[in-house]
């Protein structure tokens, strides 16, 4: 089952618009949300623009595997306590936007987790309100999980999307009632609004359960983001047209087409993500790098009727907001957004809702050949159990596509 994030109500959202660069991930890499083992760091990191250094709170939430809420006291899965002061923080050094940098790792010695599964993170302020909250994912190697990437068998898909089929070994004892106890969940580039959930196996070879799905477990391909590098404010460079100082710094993108009726170009990216990166001075550009206004268009002969038109991107955690709606200019013919965003490596593309439904791939087109990331986790619960463990994460990826 295909699982449209719009239609659910989302756990990782932004409460604060001045709240801004959320990088929540493990320690050795910038995913686009934590996916590690039992005990290992995570590491989160966000900016307030009030610059003021404010208190922040946060507190740990655990979630069943299709992320309702779990009946376990907090007690059942952490150790120590939560509700606990972020006391890291610096502010900006020599930036025209002034800002508040703070960070949080866990586990640490206030809070440790016992068990794997879905968590949430989510950050109050001094005033108890919510500024925002985080999905996080904790697992233990019970299982090992190959994943496999296969082009469509049906050719009306042959072209625009791509199989995940996948197996399941479990390390040492078997599975009981597997089609009951074991749920899985697929995710394609890391993006949870966007997910494949409620296979059941449907082979049994010895100990392994195979799941073979064909187009239950597809998605579409969809196209390689567009990018842009803001590490140098001063000079221009691709995908960016011109680059001003006004109050910030402004920097102009080249006009976007779109590529639903364009062939296939291979263009490498990171899958959505952004990285924070500053070449205009020496520091840290966690606290040196400066924040711009970036300008996005997108060519178009006439307004779109019934769709709404978004820029969409790791650096929102992919959410559909007012702040990252487009708006249609007759006079020129484009669709025109502003987003205020930290220098650094960004990936975007521009999608369409209609209906309150996300088209990731109305306006990019979508095609086999796209380059994506695939993680398959495995939940199980064992008898007796009150809580989803998730004991097995399997990953693929489409360039290893399989014919």
């Amino acid at each position: 089952m295909l699982l449209d994030g719009l239609s659910q109500e989302r756990l990782d959202h932004i409460e604060k618009e001045y709240i801004k660069t959320i990088q929540f991930s493990s320690l050795q890499q910038n995913e686009g949300f934590p996916l590690v083992s039992l005990n290992e760091k995570i590491l989160l990191k966000f900016d307030d623009l009030n610059g003021d250094e404010a208190d922040y709170y946060y507190r740990i939430s655990y979630y069943n595997h299709d992320w309702s809420p779990s009946t376990l006291f907090k007690n059942e899965f952490i150790d120590g306590f939560d509700n606990v002061r972020i006391d890291n923080y610096t502010t900006s050094f020599n930036t025209l936007q002034t800002y508040t940098h703070y960070r949080l790792e866990l586990p640490n010695d206030d809070i440790q987790f016992k068990i794997s599964g879905n968590y949430i993170l989510e950050v109050y302020t001094s005033e108890d309100e919510l500024a925002f909250s985080r999905k996080f994912c904790i697992y233990e190697t019970m299982a090992s999980v190959q994943v496999g990437v296969y082009h469509p068998q049906n050719m009306d898909r042959f072209n625009t999307y791509q199989s995940v089929q996948f197996a399941i070994t479990p390390i040492q004892t078997s599975f009981r009632n597997p089609d009951q106890n074991i749920k899985v969940v697929i995710i394609q580039n890391q993006q949870w609004d966007h997910t494949i959930t409620g296979l059941t196996p449907q082979y049994y070879s010895g100990r392994t359960i195979e799941y073979r799905y064909d187009i239950p477990s597809q998605f579409e391909g969809g196209n390689e983001y567009f990018y842009f590098d803001t590490k140098d404010l001063r000079v221009t460079s691709p995908n960016i047209n011109y680059i001003d100082r006004a109050e910030l710094y402004e920097s102009y993108l080249n006009i976007g087409i779109p590529r639903k009726y364009t062939e296939y170009t291979y263009a490498p990216d990171i899958n959505g993500k952004f990285e924070i990166r500053n070449i205009m001075g020496p520091g840290d550009p966690d606290t040196h790098a400066d924040y711009n206004y970036v300008y996005f268009s997108l060519a178009a002969d006439y307004q779109l009727s019934d769709e709404e038109i978004f820029i969409y991107g790791g650096f929102n955690n992919y959410q559909l907001a007012d702040q990252n709606k487009m708006y249609y200019n007759p006079s020129l013919e484009i669709y025109e957004g502003i987003l205020l965003l930290k220098q650094g490596f960004y990936n975007y593309k521009y999608v369409s809702k209609q209906d309150e439904i996300l088209n990731k791939n109305s306006l990019s087109g979508s095609h086999a050949l796209t380059e994506n990331e695939y993680q398959v986790l495995v939940y199980y619960r064992n008898i007796g159990k009150q809580y989803d463990a998730l004991i097995g994460v399997g990953n693929a990826n489409s360039f290893e596509l399989i014919n």
